[in-house]
């Protein structure tokens, strides 16, 4: 349910796509620092955007330095350092991928999950104490999920997406919760988490019903147990009109927001970025725009 929320590298100018990938660097260092090289691996663009988007209401400067690191040890690259909304998306971003392996050993029994949250669960035990209350939030608006999934009969789409939207507009928003623009980036991050929710369930759609898992697209509309191929027609345009709205919610509040610097980038990411996604998801692009990041 993670790495979803990108840019569209080809609306990109050279300057907005080396801050993109300085700050996607400035994450994977900041989980270096605070957590140790294996978290690393958990690194997805989602955390990139969130930490553009906390960054992005002060006036201060955004610290650059050049540096090699293991996946690129021959020539240095542009690194965000010295953030505090790259920590706090450092954190969320283990915190998110420990509490989502946790839910894989409880559907699935998967063995492989259950190894890595062993080691997840070890970095996060010296979690900041100001962190705690983010940490239990994750976990508790997943374990309301997982029961929610777990009971599908009669919920409709909205309730299925609830718990997750509701957890990524407080990941977004509790950074500036004494803000006075702070209902309108809880607003966005509601939407945004929504719309991760359904792109996420519509990726899924056709493997999950061959394999007859829970999908939440499936439980809401497929009352009369379509084919994929049948059902995936007669709800292609409904996903599309809500995921399309869910986007244009979030580019308003976005406009509304008291924005200091990123604005262009974070434009893109959800004025193109989002849309390229989706056209990917829905087969309707072959780009593969992250791949090159």
């Amino acid at each position: 349910m993670f790495g979803y929320v990108t840019a569209c590298k080809m609306e990109l100018k050279i300057k907005d796509f080396e801050k993109y990938r300085a700050y996607y660097c400035g994450v994977c260092k900041a989980i270096k620092n605070d957590f140790g090289n294996l978290p690393r691996l958990t690194l997805n663009y989602d955390m990139t955007f969130l930490a553009l988007l906390l960054d992005s209401f002060g006036d201060n400067r955004s610290k650059y330095v050049r540096e090699r690191c293991i996946t690129h040890p021959v020539k240095k690259r542009l690194v965000v350092v010295d953030n505090a909304s790259l920590d706090y998306a450092a954190f969320c971003n283990v915190a998110l991928v420990y509490y989502k392996l946790l839910d894989n050993v409880k559907d699935d029994n998967s063995a492989k999950s259950k190894v890595y949250s062993l080691f997840l669960k070890n970095y996060l035990k010296g979690s900041k104490e100001e962190l705690i209350p983010t940490k239990l939030f994750i976990e508790k608006s997943l374990d309301a999920l997982s029961l929610l999934e777990s009971e599908p009969k009669g919920k409709t789409l909205d309730e299925f997406c609830d718990p997750f939207a509701e957890l990524t507009a407080f990941i977004i928003s509790s950074f500036y919760k004494d803000q006075v623009f702070y209902e309108d980036l809880y607003k966005l991050g509601y939407n945004l988490g929504k719309w991760i929710y359904l792109i996420d369930a519509l990726d899924d759609l056709e493997k999950d019903m061959k394999g007859n898992k829970f999908n939440a697209i499936d439980k809401s509309f497929n009352k009369e147990n379509l084919a994929f191929e049948e059902f995936y027609k007669s709800i292609e345009n409904r996903i599309d009109f809500v995921l399309v709205a869910c986007a244009a919610q979030c580019d308003k509040s976005l406009e509304r927001l008291p924005l200091k610097k990123n604005i262009d980038l974070l434009e893109n990411i959800l004025k193109y970025g989002l849309m390229e996604k989706m056209d990917n998801v829905f087969k309707r692009s072959d780009c593969n725009n992250e791949k090159s990041l």
